[in-house]
């Protein structure tokens, strides 16, 4: 005899087959959300130092920098005293071009120049000494040099150069009267003394400098005594001078005045 399906028969077949779908289903394993994998950066991106690191490391950056500018492009000097009048002020701080020198250019008539003491110009003169924090600045460029033994003087003449002076003047350069307007105010070219009256011929490899308040610059004039006549080895100049940068009301640039340009 048939035995006829029953329901339930029916139903245990289909839910067999149920129960094997679920349990295909079932037995399938998902990480805990713990366990899943952060996702990955985007490509092209870094992760962000902290602050705590990224600001000593800004400083580091900046010092060396200032340093590099410092040693091979431009340097601040601060201007001692009033032996450049008016043209510079006590006080004032200049900017020195150091790159030229580096492929070659030499300093030329009429140029304002900072430059090493070549022969104890300086001694006798008082400098006020730099604090430790002005030395640390001022090596690496963020403070004009202060305390060192520089000087800033102009270029008059260059090798091969006769300078002459006789009573007050004018300053002669190879017999030529020069006109100097960037003369102090109230001096004149030449200083009517012994050291103030001279003729020299300037040697391979030096310079002949004078300061623009003449009555008040103790210059090549006056250390003509020192083992190299007063002149300037090429060695010991540091750069040409050409920016007043401050105080703001003071700036200016320092170009060859008109007088030399013909000459050069």
């Amino acid at each position: 005899m048939r035995q006829e399906p029953t329901e339930s028969g029916r139903a245990d077949v289909t839910d067999a087959g149920d129960a094997a779908d679920a349990g295909d289903v079932a037995t399938e394993t998902r990480p805990a959300p713990e366990e899943r994998e952060a996702p990955a950066p985007p490509p092209g991106r870094r992760r962000r130092l902290s602050p705590w690191a990224e600001y000593p490391l800004l400083a580091v950056v900046a010092l060396g920098l200032a340093f590099l500018i410092k040693t091979f492009l431009l340097q601040a000097f601060l201007i001692p005293s009033g032996s450049m009048q008016n043209t510079l002020q006590e006080d004032d701080r200049v900017l020195v071009d150091k790159l030229t020198p580096w492929f070659g250019s030499e300093p030329d008539r009429g140029e304002v120049v900072v430059f090493r003491d070549p022969a104890d110009w300086l001694a006798g003169h008082e400098t006020k000494p730099p604090t430790t924090v002005q030395k640390a600045l001022g090596f690496v460029g963020l403070m004009p040099a202060a305390g060192e033994q520089h000087l800033i003087k102009r270029v008059i003449g260059v090798a091969g150069d006769t300078v002459e002076c006789r009573g007050t003047g004018p300053l002669k350069l190879n017999g030529t009267p020069l006109d100097e307007p960037y003369v102090y105010a109230g001096n004149t070219p030449c200083s009517n003394d012994a050291g103030g009256q001279f003729k020299v011929t300037v040697p391979a490899g030096h310079l002949w400098v004078m300061g623009d308040h003449r009555q008040a610059s103790q210059d090549s004039r006056y250390h003509q005594d020192d083992g190299q006549g007063g002149m300037l080895p090429l060695d010991d100049v540091v750069g040409r001078a050409v920016v007043v940068a401050w105080p703001v009301p003071h700036w200016s640039t320092l170009p060859v005045p008109d007088a030399f340009d013909s000459r050069n």
